[in-house]
């Protein structure tokens, strides 16, 4: 009997022509496949995609440019299907696990987030596709959090959380068996790779019952909300999904205008005209019932919640470490004012000193850019001419096209100024622990990349390949 041929004709999911499918395939069936869940267990979600796509149309009518700006750099068309997840882990295997799992979806880890220096005791990374290609047909990420529990004062405590976790189990045998084969072939073909997103999407179900009693779960959530959110439950449920808009302070007053409790702030940089690294808002985490141990004692949960994005340019980090100076200012002065000016007013005060301009950030070499040529003609009349490699005098002079990179990854302040809104009366936690790189990569069995290294490979490979252009053409 012949070998079927997979002929997948969707837009989410790219085209194969044999009976395997690509990373990219899973990746986007999980995608959708988890964005068809949550919006079944968080029905606001749903009214969130959309009030984000409405937002977003009347951007692009807006501004032209902006449209054509994302149409020449290939995103315009992954807008809507663009979202990112979040998930918190309890035990280095779980880490270890889902790392391999995401492998499948062609997704690695990238940059290293310690959000205990913000009051939460967790450190994290970004799954993510890290190829150009790969990021234009799906650009889904799953922010992951492993949770640190030597972070907690009590021993007691630390010790029965940790037996708890170990007893648990949150990948299915059908998904651990459809990974396996995956390393032993580095394919899995259609009807594989559909049964393993389908078992995969059980480990981020929401559970409404809890696996321990409610005295466990409230010791538990007194030293911190996120610890019981890890602990108490039979899985990493998602806890948001968020999708990107091109304008976050007219989603936010969407938001508002339609009764959603959203964030008083947006975590990030204040507005600009041209946006840089990620900005980020959510509505209120939801207070859920569940309930507790043997006894089916009754209670509530808040975890999860809806968040909305704006992805800017990358910076190089010459532009990091001014962004990070200005940040820095801006809370130092807002720890010193008087209420006379509020956080937004300070922030937005102190980023007068970064750039607005493309030209000028691309000059000082703030951004990380993507170069290609804008005027074809001009180009090979300059290379046929003997003309000397010059990019700066190209890119000057209107030969070259200077088309700033998209930030695919995350902030730490921000991720923890998200979580720790949604964290039903928690207080503002503190805790005096050193960075644990090291750790986090030991406990994931995988280092985590270099986001920076990412955007310079982009950059430089497209430079090289104009000055190999060049030089064929002299």
């Amino acid at each position: 009997m012949k070998d079927l041929v997979l002929k997948t004709r969707s837009h989410n999911f790219p085209m194969s022509t044999t009976k395997f499918v690509s990373t990219d395939y899973v990746r986007a069936r999980f995608s959708s496949a988890m964005s068809q869940m949550y919006r079944l267990e968080v029905p606001q979600y749903g009214i969130l995609v959309e009030l984000v796509r409405q937002v977003n149309a009347a951007a692009l009518k807006k501004n032209p440019g902006l449209h054509e700006r994302l149409q020449s750099q290939g995103e315009l068309d992954r807008i809507d299907e663009e979202r990112h997840g979040a998930i918190r882990l309890g035990t280095a295997a779980e880490l270890a696990t889902i790392c391999r799992i995401f492998r499948v979806m062609g997704m690695e880890p990238v940059g290293y987030y310690d959000l205990s220096e913000a009051g939460v005791p967790v450190h994290s990374t970004a799954f993510r596709p890290v190829t150009e290609k790969a990021l234009q047909r799906n650009p889904f990420r799953v922010f992951t959090s492993l949770l640190r529990l030597e972070l907690l004062r009590d021993v007691a405590l630390r010790s029965e959380a940790a037996a708890i976790l170990a007893k648990r189990k949150i990948f299915s045998e059908p998904a651990l068996a459809l990974l396996e084969q995956f390393e032993i072939n580095g394919v899995l073909s259609h009807e594989d790779a559909d049964e393993f997103v389908t078992q995969v999407l059980q480990t981020f179900r929401w559970h409404n019952k809890a696996t321990v009693d409610a005295m466990t779960y409230k010791r538990l959530h007194a030293a911190h909300p996120l610890v019981a959110d890890i602990v108490c439950f039979n899985g990493p449920h998602i806890n948001h999904l968020t999708p990107r808009t091109l304008d976050i302070d007219a989603a936010q007053m969407e938001m508002l205008r339609r009764g959603m409790q959203s964030k008083d702030v947006i975590e990030g940089p204040p507005r600009r005209k041209y946006p840089i690294l990620l900005r980020q808002t959510s509505f209120k985490a939801l207070v859920e019932h569940v309930s507790f141990g043997v006894d089916d004692i009754n209670g509530t949960h808040t975890a999860r919640f809806g968040e909305v994005e704006q992805r800017g340019m990358a910076l190089t980090p010459a532009g990091r470490r001014l962004y990070d100076d200005l940040l820095s200012s801006a809370q130092k002065l807002n720890s010193a004012s008087s209420a006379s000016m509020n956080y937004p007013q300070l922030l937005t005060q102190a980023f007068c000193g970064f750039p607005d301009d493309l030209k000028i950030l691309s000059d000082r070499g703030l951004v990380f850019c993507r170069y290609q040529v804008a005027d074809e003609a001009a180009f090979l009349r300059s290379a046929q001419a003997g003309d000397p490699w010059d990019l700066h005098q190209m890119v000057g002079s209107g030969l070259i096209d200077a088309e700033p990179i998209t930030y695919e990854d995350f902030l730490p302040i921000s991720a923890a100024g998200i979580f720790q809104s949604n964290l039903k009366g928690a207080e503002q936690k503190r805790y005096n622990a050193a960075s644990a790189k090291g750790a986090f990569e030991a406990a994931m069995q995988s280092k985590v990349l270099d986001e920076m290294a990412l955007y310079s490979d982009t950059e430089s490979a497209s430079i090289d390949l104009l000055r190999a252009r060049f030089s064929l053409v002299a």
